[in-house]
């Protein structure tokens, strides 16, 4: 493993990554249609991702906030589950067909007071399918798997694809005149959690961001034979560090992390050797209280309520 300063290993990750971020222009956005639910209303919206690339998500506004009143915003990064085919609805309470409320966190969110944001990640929701391909016919794991596979051979990653994505979607929500947009947060559960940690580096807009049960590393998928889904896997980087070298590349901003004790998801051994260097990361950056993490004993891969309850004082300490 090469040693490296902070920005040679920003440099190398990008390469690793699949390269320079493009300007896709602009957004393009419009919001299709707006429900009003109890405190807040739901907007359906759809951007642009790419020029050949148009996605959906939906935005959370808390009653009250308006262009005069504006409050901070959060991205909510949906997980994986395996459930492919929901994707944004859940975060955003629409649907969760096998979580019931745990992992709705954007409602949660946005009745403390935050514009949320809930994009569909490539292969989720609306986008597990291949627009104008339908007789392809690849839905879950096997579009995944292409997906990830046209990135390699096109130099690229899938977590460069996601990286993009949601860099996009923070530039949706820091454009809109009710948001603050000095005040950008996000979260994530499992994939989610991943897609947290992926774009914290590369998106200095984001001033809070919490993961909640996923940081895998290449040591324990290699010790325990754990199979991960495509975000993880960053061709080239492991000969300059593990997942851990990407986390602390965050550093001085703010992040906490939950675990679960019993995740097999995210070993634990490897979870208690990654914590005392991503401290070192945020200490050197001058920043050690802006790292915090909680290790729950006895739960396993969930959102426990003392999981959410440090997430929500974790966006409260540094969104206000």
């Amino acid at each position: 493993m090469t040693e490296l300063s902070s920005n040679e290993r920003m440099c190398q990750l990008q390469r690793c990554l699949g390269g320079e971020w493009p300007d896709f222009g602009p957004l393009r956005e419009r919001v299709e249609r707006t429900e009003q639910l109890d405190g807040y209303q739901r907007q359906y919206v759809t951007y642009q991702v790419e020029p050949d690339e148009r996605i959906a998500a939906w935005l959370l506004i808390p009653d009250g906030v308006t262009a005069s009143a504006s409050a901070p915003g959060i991205c909510v990064w949906h997980q994986h589950a395996g459930q492919e085919d929901v994707g944004k609805d859940e975060p955003a309470g629409v649907r969760s067909p096998n979580f019931g409320a745990m992992h709705m966190t954007g409602v949660s969110l946005v009745r403390e007071g935050y514009v949320v944001l809930c994009p569909d990640a490539a292969g989720f929701g609306e986008r597990n399918r291949l627009p104008g391909r339908e007789p392809l016919q690849l839905r879950g794991r096997d579009l995944e798997h292409y997906l990830f596979g046209m990135q390699v051979v096109a130099g690229r990653s899938l977590a460069w694809k996601n990286i993009s994505d949601m860099r996009r979607a923070v530039s949706l929500l820091a454009s809109f005149p009710f948001v603050q947009p000095g005040r950008l947060g996000c979260y994530g559960h499992s994939m989610g959690a991943t897609h947290t940690w992926l774009v914290g580096p590369w998106e200095p807009r984001l001033k809070a961001l919490a993961g909640n049960c996923c940081l895998p590393t290449y040591a324990a998928m290699e010790r325990t034979g754990l199979i991960h889904c495509f975000p993880n896997y960053i061709p080239g980087w492991r000969q300059f560090g593990d997942l851990p070298e990407i986390v602390s590349l965050t550093a001085p901003r703010a992040l906490h992390l939950n675990f679960g004790a019993l995740d097999a998801g995210s070993p634990l051994a490897e979870v208690q050797a990654a914590i005392p260097q991503l401290e070192q990361a945020w200490t050197a950056a001058g920043a050690p209280e802006n790292f915090t993490w909680f290790i729950e004993p006895d739960a396993d891969h969930v959102l426990s309520d003392e999981m959410w309850r440090r997430v929500q004082a974790h966006f409260r300490r540094h969104l206000g």
